[in-house]
């Protein structure tokens, strides 16, 4: 039996991955099932949509990522990361991008995998923000 924690999990993950194809340019559907998708699935793993997730300060997300399990962190992290540097990008947005920089240095460090397109990404916003 599948429980809400392992369902949510799995949304997480869809979502990130999600994401990632966009981020790498490599869209499977069209952007508007995307943009469907994208909002259920907010509003499935945070109970609010992306607009509401991005008016929260990095503080007051990083503590709703601390409500969870905490196996679980690295997930949430990296689908948070793959959210604010995709929006940041086609927004043009510095604050999301700044999160999204937070974000990804979390996914590291909670996750204690080398992953160089993450590494990258986040030089490539540093860059961006100076």
């Amino acid at each position: 039996m599948i429980t809400d924690k392992e369902f949510t999990l799995r949304l997480i993950r869809q979502l990130s991955q999600a994401l990632e194809k966009l981020i790498l340019d490599k869209p499977e559907e069209s952007l508007m099932q995307k943009d469907l998708d994208f909002d259920s699935l907010m509003k499935d793993i945070f109970k609010f949509d992306f607009k509401e997730l991005s008016a929260k300060s990095k503080e007051e997300v990083i503590e709703i990522v601390k409500e969870r399990q905490e196996r679980d962190h690295k997930d949430y992290y990296e689908m948070l990361g793959n959210l604010f540097y995709y929006n940041g990008k086609v927004l043009a947005n510095s604050d999301f991008l700044d999160k999204a920089k937070t974000f990804y240095e979390l996914y590291l460090q909670t996750s204690g995998i080398f992953a160089l397109p993450i590494i990258n990404r986040i030089t490539e916003i540093k860059k961006a923000l100076e």
